[in-house]
């Protein structure tokens, strides 16, 4: 073993250089490409960005469908930078959030032909950091010299690629007894994955039996709902109204999961609140950010369940996603649990979306 760090320590440095504006390089057998988060984009990294060659900024075709640029590669359209554009043009491109007060950023010349792989690679980082999922990219004919000279952080373009689709390991670092107000028996497991990402929480509730179908909750984490009661969603009773009916049982397991803002993160979360506000619904807002409906990888809850021998779960929750998925993983959804409470004048109009359009049986 060296000193020196793995692919997946790369990656998480990689994640780290994006937010903080720094470029990160991904390296391939016939050459490589330069990488930039959109977001974090500053005038003089574009500049020495155009004096490597003719970069593209690359948005997913959601983003796409709302700029009406072709996105010729399916998943992705590589939009060809204008000679004039500065950083502000690159931000108000990848970013919805000024769209009606500038509705003609286009037209937009869109290339296509060739290997976008890299691209979408750049893609996936962006969102892995959660940033916007856009990135300004240039292709590189010596990028592991060009890494070295400038000591930026250097990629193998396929292992993060692999790596970027592959759940990572998850590690049982610590538990420790917490009495709560619906168990005085309650154990918390701070779980850590080994690629650098969001640490993640098991709850036990008294002492769940592992031989039967345990009562299980995936909690994915809503500081706005969870902490400060937000009344735009549900999460926050959701979560008090499991632990309750754990409680009221004598054992359960939830699982808090940080995948905030179904998996976009807490900022492109608030950026889909400022979209709603405009009149968009959830999943369009989603959408205009360049967003599925739902980013969240609930293999995650999974992993963590079957490393604590739970084989059998009566799975508290409203989507038919998340029984879809455990099942798929190889777990027993012996029992879907309903958990309708926390309904406003606040959040009706969310939760109708939520049934109609992600499929949630409200």
């Amino acid at each position: 073993m060296t000193l020196g760090p793995s692919p997946a320590e790369r990656l998480a440095r990689a994640r780290a250089d994006l937010r903080m504006g720094v470029p990160v390089v991904l390296s391939g057998p016939e050459g490589g490409a330069l990488v930039l988060a959109a977001e974090t984009i500053r005038p003089e990294r574009l500049d020495a960005l155009r004096a490597l060659g003719e970069p593209c900024l690359v948005i997913t075709s959601r983003r796409a469908e709302t700029l009406k640029a072709r996105a010729y590669d399916g998943d992705l359209a590589r939009l060809v930078l204008p000679e004039r554009a500065a950083a502000d043009w690159v931000v108000a491109v990848s970013d919805p959030a000024t769209d009606l007060n500038h509705p003609m950023l286009g037209p937009f010349e869109t290339a296509r032909g060739g290997d976008a792989n890299l691209h979408r690679t750049a893609l996936r980082l962006a969102k892995s950091a959660r940033l916007l999922p856009a990135a300004l990219v240039a292709a590189l004919d010596t990028p592991v010299a060009l890494a070295q000279r400038e000591g930026l952080t250097c990629l193998d373009a396929a292992v993060t690629a692999e790596a970027l689709g592959h759940l990572s390991p998850m590690r049982d670092v610590v538990a420790g007894r917490v009495p709560t107000t619906v168990s005085e028996a309650g154990r918390v497991h701070v779980f850590r994955p080994d690629d650098g990402g969001e640490e993640h929480y098991a709850v036990e509730v008294g002492r769940p039996d592992r031989s039967g179908p345990v009562l299980v909750r995936i909690h994915s984490a809503c500081f706005t709902g969870d902490v400060l009661g937000s009344l735009k969603c549900d999460c926050g009773p959701q979560l008090h109204a499991a632990l309750a009916q754990m409680g009221a049982e004598g054992a359960g397991l939830l699982l808090y999961l940080n995948q905030e803002g179904r998996g976009i993160g807490l900022a492109n979360k608030m950026r889909a609140y400022s979209l709603q506000d405009q009149g968009f619904d959830t999943v369009e807002a989603n959408h205009r950010l360049g967003f599925e409906d739902d980013e969240r990888d609930f293999r995650i809850g999974a992993s963590i369940l079957g490393s604590m021998g739970v084989r059998d779960v009566r799975l508290m929750t409203n989507n038919p996603a998340k029984v879809e998925m455990l099942n798929a993983c190889g777990l027993n959804v012996v029992e879907r649990v309903p958990l309708k409470v926390g309904r406003t004048a606040e959040n009706a109009a969310y939760l109708d979306v939520k049934a109609k359009k992600s499929g949630h049986i409200l």
